[in-house]
């Protein structure tokens, strides 16, 4: 029987995160805070659109003890990288450039780089250690939990008070969106981000990336005797390849082909795919403008009742058909993540689909209580019989944002 990966307690988190940082560092850290990774239950692809998504916090999280500095250093080490990086906040600079930071220490150093500019940090520097069991690679933001795990800590630190309150927390989700964007080089939207700070337990949060607008939406699948499998197919993604900025440049030429600012201002699709002259482009919009139905329909069968029966079917096939936009007009899918949701699907589950960027990474898949076990077997068997990776295994359950621990 297939496992599923737990998410660490409060304490185990801060034991962890807080024994790396004393074997590597002289003391004690100022403190320890967590942000989770997060799983997008439907609207991939729109935020660098202006578009709606639908993501929950996962309880799987990004750990950090931190200890502020004065002298403008930086030090890093991570339970899952190897050895102790050192570097100066003065030093550092964007991607493509001189002074660009090469692998994880970017996404760290490139909050402080980012608060900085905006006036909320006075770059004195810092020493940091990082545990977590956000799986690496798999789609479920790995890279905005450490980003915004990173933000709320220096913010506590510096004593700035944005994480008190959502609109504070929108600012330091800029941040990070600027930090992934500029320092690490990856041409993300920021639907991540704002899902590690802004979403809460029991909710599904509505995210609007035109104006970075948030709604909270119920989302208690254990109320009506369902789960939410995750399912990391080990094909590992990477989100600065060059495939997803690839995809992000055919939408914004598109929108400027269509005289709009993005494609959430599409409002005649026929029209607009009539106005373009290029097959593949077509099929990047009309992916992108049938996503951003797809989750105004999916929140509303949410809004309608409890997903049972019609509209348990409903959002199931909602589920479905991102899965095919994706696949078919997107092409963001890989092989493992077809197997995935197909042999998902045949093993019961009520609609499943690929979450996160795409390239490889994770699917989701929407089951009855106490299935996921058995769903999870029949997909490590079919992955088994085409010779993939074995993949790994959690359930989601919606979960709190970005906080202090300790």
């Amino acid at each position: 029987m297939s496992e599923l990966l737990p998410a660490w307690d409060d304490q185990a988190a801060v034991a962890r995160a807080r024994a790396l940082f004393t074997a590597t560092f002289d003391g004690e850290p100022d403190g320890v805070w967590a942000a989770p990774g997060r799983v997008n239950l439907i609207g991939e692809h729109t935020d660098y659109n202006g578009g709606l998504c639908l993501p929950i916090a996962l309880p799987h999280r990004t750990v950090v003890a931190l200890r502020a500095r004065t002298d403008g250093l930086v030090r890093l080490v991570s339970a899952q990288e190897d050895g102790l990086r050192e570097l100066r906040l003065a030093d550092v600079g964007p991607a493509g450039t001189p002074d660009a930071v090469e692998g994880w220490p970017a996404y760290v150093v490139g909050v402080a780089w980012a608060l900085e500019r905006e006036g909320l940090l006075d770059g004195g520097g810092f020493d940091v250690a990082v545990d977590s069991c956000v799986p690496y690679g798999a789609g479920l933001s790995s890279s905005a939990a450490l980003e915004c795990a990173v933000a709320v800590a220096l913010d506590d630190v510096a004593a700035a008070g944005l994480a008190a309150d959502d609109a504070g927390r929108a600012r330091l989700a800029a941040a990070c969106v600027r930090a992934e964007n500029e320092v690490a080089g990856a041409p993300t939207g920021g639907m991540d981000q704002a899902a590690a700070l802004r979403c809460a337990p029991g909710q599904a949060l509505l995210l609007d990336c035109r104006d970075g607008a948030t709604e909270q939406v119920p989302f208690d699948l254990a109320a009506v005797g369902l789960e939410l499998l995750v399912i990391d197919t080990r094909a590992e993604h990477q989100l600065a390849d060059g495939q997803y900025a690839a995809r992000r440049t055919s939408c914004e030429d598109a929108a400027r082909r269509l005289g709009v600012g993005t494609l959430r201002e599409v409002t005649d699709l026929d029209a607009a795919l009539a106005a373009l002259d290029d097959a593949e482009q077509r099929r990047r919009v009309r992916h992108v403008v049938t996503e951003i139905a797809r989750v105004e329909e999916f929140v509303a069968t949410l809004r309608s009742g409890e997903l049972r029966g019609d509209l348990l079917r409903a959002a199931a096939a909602l589920v479905d058909a991102s899965h095919t936009s994706l696949r078919d007009d997107y092409e963001v899918s890989a092989p493992e993540l077809d197997v995935a949701v197909e042999a998902a699907r045949a093993a019961g589950a009520h609609g499943a689909r690929m979450t996160g960027g795409g390239f490889g990474g994770s699917a989701i898949a929407l089951v009855d209580a106490g299935t996921a076990p058995a769903v999870a077997e029949a997909v490590r068997a079919a992955f088994a019989e085409r010779g993939f990776t074995e993949p790994a295994f959690l359930l989601a359950v919606p979960s709190a944002p970005a906080s202090r621990l300790a």
